[in-house]
């Protein structure tokens, strides 16, 4: 891929970047994209551009690639709504079907960052689809994009080959932080894959004036960057305002765009006649929809526009959403300094039970999961979890009292099992699973009823019962088969237990029920490796390194491979990159080691082992390759030293018979032979059989030494394999020799 060929064009008003633009050599425009694509949040909230991109190309890429669509039917269909009828949904889960009385479990904040990577392959496949490029994305306004933009563009510009399709990114003069995800951050993919094009210049100027301008805003949905067209707008007479606000959302309604709901007509909702009424009433269903779909910078948004609209005294359902809500989004994002004050702040506010029970619940949770170090506190977790289940067991309805009761039982049960008490937590997960089913219709509460089962798998993994823990997951399974999420953990334990052929059938299902997740596609590639299939290990590893560059494991795990296949200058590569990630790695760093070994630079490679050593001085391969190193060097007693730290920390025979060897060429012949005894035992290895007669002869045990190798030859260890190895033959037959002498 060539450097710099995607571009990013700053500058402080968006007339002076599409001047700019106009004289850069582009390739011609993607002819089914708008030109450019707007990624102004105000417009339709979180995947705005890509939600843009998306309703104008799939309906083509549906004739010219329509397996891309399918592949890709979980990420098109959550950033684009109003595909909904145009794509079929495919892979459903609970969680994706909860009705949101039933919603128990949320998604993780890396999900956003799989759906970017998704969508970048969905895109890749249309453009290939269209024949000879290259073509041109132009996408503008970044710097006022929701972080979901954000993270989709940082990804498409690391990994879209800009002679396939060449993107353009158009941003004012400031830093694009606001923009940007902590996952896939923008500004260092703009810096690292654009050619920087800094412009000047000031707005268009605009030939209207005062209410002409102010509606002219208002029709533009408060996107313009003239400054003189929002002071027009602010300057407007109240009445008058809010007028061309509700005339401009009844336009947007109309055209009955869901995404639209969580932007410009969200936004002159909150603009006109009726903010504390209906903008509250969207600010909630935003809120509650984008918590659910795992955009949780947007949940952070709307809940601030949303609590400065309502009072809890006279809106206390929308109060609670516009705390809860935006607390949950917190806890997602891992950013826990501020979920304590919500709960603090609705504690004194609201004497209602219920969110008395939720506030009880979600600092219970704060204090076992979300903060770490010495702020995690189970003690205090364990009093609000019972005072969350004193409160549910106060609920009038049975089955509600029951679900309630089983909800925070299970925090209980995480609770134990963070303090050490997996049994007690087992227990308690029985308890709940038992008291629902006996309660509850089958489909009743089906999403929070498989995720106590599940957790209980986890208990059981966690205590070595495999068994156990394979049937919960493969109950779960039956009752939610596109959880992509159950059939990785079933196959981590099935791995653990040798069952490579189905643990390999799990993590295939993984990768094909959900957007790409790194971890999925990881785990195939060791269960490949084990089974054998170098190949398609190495390129599982490559993809892994494609959505996840600095996935440190995967490169060692890849060069490993490499080195084994002799691809020594592949294996150096990936090396290299991770150590410029992970420079203390003490694996890379022993690989390193290994490779230099290998290309004759044993100074070099010594001091590689002695670096992972420095960052690992339990990390036995480093003091086995340095002994060895050592030992070639002709050093017999530091190549003995570094060897019996070695064996110290791993009882590898291997390391043991090249102890032995050191102990021989130091003359400590008895130590070698206890050493070998062992190993001859455990591996019948020729080679052994032969180093110990070597010992043997040298400590005047001539006839134990002969007794021994003739043995071996016997039993075709030594002699009758001499096709095999013939030099190991060679030189038995020479000490044997020796021996008859």
């Amino acid at each position: 891929m060539a450097d710099h060929r995607h571009h990013w064009v700053r500058a402080p008003h968006r007339a002076a970047r599409t001047r700019a633009r106009a004289e850069l050599p582009l390739p011609p425009a993607l002819a089914a994209a708008p030109a450019p694509v707007s990624a102004d949040r105000r417009l339709r909230g979180p995947y705005t551009a890509i939600g843009t991109l998306l309703r104008a190309l799939v309906p083509d890429a549906l004739v010219r690639c329509p397996e891309a669509v399918r592949r890709h039917d979980v990420e098109i269909l959550t950033t684009t709504p109003e595909l909904r009828g145009v794509v079929p949904a495919t892979r459903e889960t609970l969680t994706s079907l909860a009705v949101p009385k039933e919603r128990t479990r949320y998604y993780s904040r890396l999900r956003t960052l799989r759906i970017a990577n998704g969508l970048v392959e969905f895109l890749t496949a249309y453009a290939r689809a269209l024949g000879p490029g290259p073509h041109t994305l132009v996408v503008e306004d970044v710097h006022r994009a929701d972080p979901t933009d954000g993270e989709f563009l940082a990804v498409l510009l690391r990994r879209m080959d800009p002679a396939l399709l060449t993107v353009v990114v158009g941003t004012d003069d400031g830093p694009p932080d606001a923009a940007s995800s902590p996952a896939e951050p923008l500004a260092p993919a703009l810096a690292a894959h654009c050619a920087r094009t800094d412009a000047t210049g000031g707005p268009e100027p605009a030939p209207e004036r005062g209410a002409e301008l102010a509606a002219r805003y208002v029709r533009e949905d408060g996107t313009t960057d003239d400054p003189a067209a929002a002071r027009a707008h602010a300057e407007l007479p109240a009445p008058q305002r809010h007028a061309l606000h509700d005339a401009r959302r009844r336009e947007l309604e109309a055209l009955d765009e869901p995404s639209l709901r969580l932007g410009a007509l969200l936004w002159h909702a909150e603009q006109g006649s009726d903010a504390a009424g209906l903008g509250a009433d969207l600010l909630r269903e935003a809120a509650n929809l984008c918590c659910d779909l795992g955009f949780y910078d947007a949940v952070l948004d709307y809940g601030t526009r949303g609590a400065a609209l309502v009072d809890p005294a006279t809106h206390p359902v929308h109060w609670w959403t516009f705390t809860a809500k935006p607390a949950t989004a917190l806890a997602a994002l891992e950013r826990t300094d501020g979920i304590l004050p919500y709960y603090e702040q609705a504690r004194a506010t609201s004497t209602d039970p219920d969110i008395h029970l939720q506030c009880a619940y979600g600092t219970a949770m704060l204090y076992t999961r979300f903060l770490t170090g010495e702020q995690r506190d189970y003690r205090l977790a364990r009093g609000w979890i019972n005072t969350a289940i004193a409160l549910a067991s106060q609920h009038p309805e049975p089955k509600e009292r029951a679900f309630r009761t089983a909800f925070n039982r299970n925090g209980l049960a995480l609770i134990e099992v963070r303090e050490g008490r997996p049994e007690a937590a087992l227990a308690l997960l029985d308890a709940c699973i038992a008291a629902l089913d006996a309660l509850l219709e089958p489909g009743e509460h089906a999403l929070h009823r498989s995720v106590l089962v599940h957790n209980r798998a986890q208990v059981h993994a966690g205590l070595g019962r495999h068994e156990d823990a394979v049937a919960d997951y493969t109950a779960v399974i039956a009752v939610d088969p596109n959880y992509a999420e159950y059939h990785f953990d079933r196959g981590i334990v099935l791995r653990r237990t040798g069952r490579l052929d189905e643990a390999l059938a799990d993590f295939e299902a993984a990768v094909r029920l959900s957007p790409p997740f790194p971890e999925a596609y990881y785990n195939r590639a060791d269960v490949r490796a084990e089974l054998g299939d170098v190949k398609g290990a190495v390129d599982d590893f490559g993809y892994v390194l494609e959505l996840d560059p600095a996935f440190v494991d995967a490169r060692l795990n890849r060069a490993s491979l490499l080195a084994e296949l002799d691809e020594t200058a592949a294996a150096r590569r990936d090396v290299e990159a991770g150590l410029a990630t992970a420079p203390e790695h003490p694996q890379l760093l022993a690989l390193h080691a290994q490779l230099l070994a290998a290309e004759g630079h044993a100074d070099q490679a010594a001091a590689a082992c002695t670096a992972a050593l420095a960052a690992d001085p339990e990390f036995a391969p480093a003091w086995a390759l340095r002994g060895e190193l050592a030992y070639a060097a002709g050093d017999f007693d530091a190549a003995a030293a570094d060897l019996e730290r070695a064996v110290a920390l791993d009882d590898d025979p291997g390391i043991r018979f090249n102890l032995a060897v050191a102990y021989h060429d130091c003359a400590r012949d008895t130590e070698a032979v206890a050493l070998l005894d062992a190993v001859v035992t455990e591996t019948a290895d020729p080679a052994a059989h032969l180093q110990r007669a070597k010992s043997l002869h040298r400590l005047a045990r001539s006839a134990h030494a002969e007794t021994g190798l003739l043995l071996a030859a016997v039993t075709d260890l030594v002699l009758a394999a001499g096709a095999d190895d013939p030099e190991l033959a060679a030189e038995a037959g020479q000490l044997l020799a020796e021996l008859r002498t």
